[in-house]
């Protein structure tokens, strides 16, 4: 990758988010996806990309499937890459993409049978500055089904880490519940879930590509055990020896 001016690549980078967000689509595609069970729903991925204490070059990428819904383990896929392209707040997926694209293309080529019908990535989706976060990007690139999932809040389009925001969070009495976080144009860019019973810090799902958000949220749920669902939480344990 040829090394730009920092403001030079922030124009260039715009471009294409503006251009790849024309694709998204935010509803749902498939079959399964308007079942109340989500009847032939049979693998769910997970996508996380996480860095080496005190490294942010090199990093692990992580793609794990399950089954659903019992979230059995059915193949994992972890490598070490060197990413090469900058940080720049708003565009992490410039960075992340590339390599989260490649673990889902090798599992296409070796065993294109267990190819996630949908991914949950550990990141924001529409829930973004520019309603292109992670998960709509690497939806748009791979033609999946994408779900974004952050553990922490992204301050943006006017939703606030404030006191009203803390008061809907503890207005959250079990597993399932949620509210939806709202820009200042008053559209809804995802939903804060409590993703438990037994978790009263929730996660913030949007949706990335082919999925409404409604859906997306009911899915998150299911895939839930503790507060981070399970495709998300299983990349953390693969053996990356």
């Amino acid at each position: 990758m040829s090394i730009l001016p920092q403001e030079e690549l922030v124009k260039k980078w715009e471009s294409e988010q503006a251009s790849l967000r024309q694709q998204v689509v935010e509803e749902d595609t498939e079959d399964w996806q308007r079942c109340p069970d989500f009847t032939g729903l049979e693998r769910v991925g997970g996508v996380d990309l996480s860095f080496i204490k005190g490294d942010d070059v090199n990093a692990c990428a992580q793609l794990v499937v399950l089954s659903y819904p019992d979230l059995e383990l059915l193949y994992e896929d972890s490598q070490m890459v060197t990413l090469t392209a900058p940080y720049i707040s708003g565009f992490l997926a410039f960075r992340e993409t590339p390599y989260l694209l490649e673990a889902l293309q090798r599992l296409e080529t070796t065993q294109p049978s267990l190819l996630p019908q949908v991914v949950l990535v550990d990141g924001n989706g529409l829930f973004h500055y520019r309603e292109f976060g992670l998960a709509c990007h690497l939806g748009v690139l791979s033609g999946l089904p994408c779900i974004g999932v952050a553990k922490n809040l992204l301050q943006v389009q006017g939703v606030e880490k404030n006191e009203k925001h803390q008061s809907q969070i503890a207005s959250l009495q079990k597993g399932g519940e949620s509210f939806p976080l709202t820009s200042d144009s008053g559209k809804v860019l995802g939903k804060a879930l409590r993703s438990s019973d037994s978790s009263t810090k929730p996660v913030y799902v949007s949706v990335g590509h082919k999925i409404s958000l409604d859906t997306a949220l009911r899915l998150t749920h299911s895939c839930c055990r503790y507060r981070v669902p399970e495709p998300i939480r299983q990349c953390w344990e693969v053996d990356t020896s």
